[in-house]
């Protein structure tokens, strides 16, 4: 592979992890708001709280670096940005919004956690651990919400 298919290559990954890294944030922040004002669970609120800022944490690195994720996100470009299924707009309750972005969430992590593979295997194994961990935080949420 030729050192400009590498660049390129590096940049699209890096265009992944940046979305990805969004998206998740994004769906824990939403998620966070349903516990601490709908269900007014400071231990819930808490734990989603946890997960964020461990991505964060986990991103940091990535972010702002020469080449890194901020500097290949291409929003203008995103061939992704105008796509919008019905069921996105249909919402009925907070368990719907909740049940929405807690399943971008999962799946976001696991991107991470795939691509992550590519740059810092290490970081992949965090990805990982932190997804298992919105299962259980899922679990204990949709109890609180089925009361």
């Amino acid at each position: 592979m030729g050192l400009r298919r590498r660049c390129w290559v590096k940049k699209e990954i890096f265009r992944i992890i940046d979305e990805n890294l969004n998206r998740s944030r994004e769906g824990l922040r939403v998620c966070e708001e349903i516990t601490r004002f709908a269900l007014n669970s400071p231990s819930l609120t808490k734990e989603l709280k946890s997960v964020r800022h461990a991505i964060s944490n986990l991103a940091k690195p990535y972010l702002l670096k020469s080449g890194g994720a901020v500097v290949s996100r291409d929003s203008e470009g995103d061939v992704g940005r105008a796509s919008r299924s019905k069921s996105e707009m249909r919402r009925f309750s907070t368990a719907d919004i909740f049940s929405a972005n807690i399943e971008r969430v999962k799946e976001s992590l696991r991107v991470l956690e795939e691509f992550f593979k590519l740059i810092d295997k290490k970081s992949s194994h965090r990805f990982t651990r932190l997804r298992f961990n919105v299962y259980e935080i899922e679990r204990k949420t949709v109890k609180q919400i089925l009361k």
